[in-house]
């Protein structure tokens, strides 16, 4: 991750994320409130949302693992150099060590909605330990850095950390639409701040950032609320507009469905009028 690069790709990755659980959990929201009391169980389709989001995460993981390893200047899974008698980039092994747990976290996910046997809460469990491992991490990666290269790092804990409490109490809260929202706001929080990082560190263009300054720090502190304000409107705009569609699109379905009932009657009226009439007619 030590160029610009290396930040905007997993924040590509957890804006698209946390995007993506926004539409599914509003789509899941809005079909739960539209059934019946006695109809609870979800349709097939939902499930399949689950195949393919554990299966995106392990895809993820595994080809952040390999770009960790094997990139021209990476460790090419050498942990320790013995002639030289020191550890070879662990920088690299952290980060591999972050996506093999959320590729762990896709695994759960694939279990829970296949197995009946896997209990319920174990995939909202393993994510929530990806994302305090990733902190965790990220905690002891900063170590003896600038103080606004530390503060920066930080601050990403806040969401990650938050995504990790909200996402443990999901296991015992299950189906709450409020955590599951802020679930997606702390990803999308997590992606765009990514990207503040890589700008600040690995300035794209004008003058390189003062690491020391104070005031750069306040500047930097006060930019990750405005990060959260904006993560926080994004969701509340995605789940409205979601929710918007869908009542369109029901309301049409609901529509067609009766104009077709009442075309169908129509014709069974006219037709047992016509059967009627000939009877009269043979009669006379």
């Amino acid at each position: 991750m030590a160029n610009f690069g290396g930040h905007a790709i997993p924040g590509t990755f957890f804006l698209f994320y946390g995007l993506w659980l926004v539409v599914k959990y509003t789509l899941r929201h809005y079909w739960r409130t539209s059934q019946a009391k006695g109809r609870q169980a979800m349709p097939p389709f939902f499930k399949k949302f689950e195949y393919v989001e554990g299966g995106l995460q392990i895809f993820a993981s595994f080809v952040g693992i390999m770009v960790e390893q094997f990139v021209v200047d990476g460790p090419h899974a050498h942990l320790y150099d013995k002639e030289n008698h020191s550890w070879v980039k662990l920088m690299n092994w952290q980060h591999g060590t972050m996506y093999l747990f959320f590729g762990i976290s896709g695994l759960a996910a694939i279990a829970s909605a296949t197995c009946k046997l896997v209990p319920i809460g174990v995939d909202r469990l393993a994510l929530s330990l990806a994302l305090f491992v990733e902190g965790f991490l990220f905690y002891h990666h900063v170590h003896s850095r600038p103080p606004l290269d530390t503060h920066i790092h930080l601050l990403l804990l806040v969401a990650v950390f938050s995504g990790s409490a909200s996402t443990m109490l999901e296991v015992f809260m299950r189906d709450h639409f409020i955590l599951e929202l802020f679930r997606a706001c702390m990803f999308i929080l997590q992606g765009s701040w990514f990207y503040q990082i890589g700008f600040v560190l690995y300035p794209l263009s004008g003058p390189e950032w003062d690491l020391t300054l104070h005031d750069n720090i306040m500047f930097v502190t006060m930019c990750f609320c405005w990060h959260l304000a904006v993560a926080l409107l994004i969701v509340a705009s995605s789940s409205v507009l979601v929710w918007c569609i869908m009542t369109c699109v029901s309301t049409r379905g609901r529509d067609t469905e009766i104009g077709m009932r009442n075309t169908s009657y129509n014709s069974s009226s006219k037709k047992a009028l016509l059967e009627e009439s000939d009877e009269e007619q043979i009669h006379d």
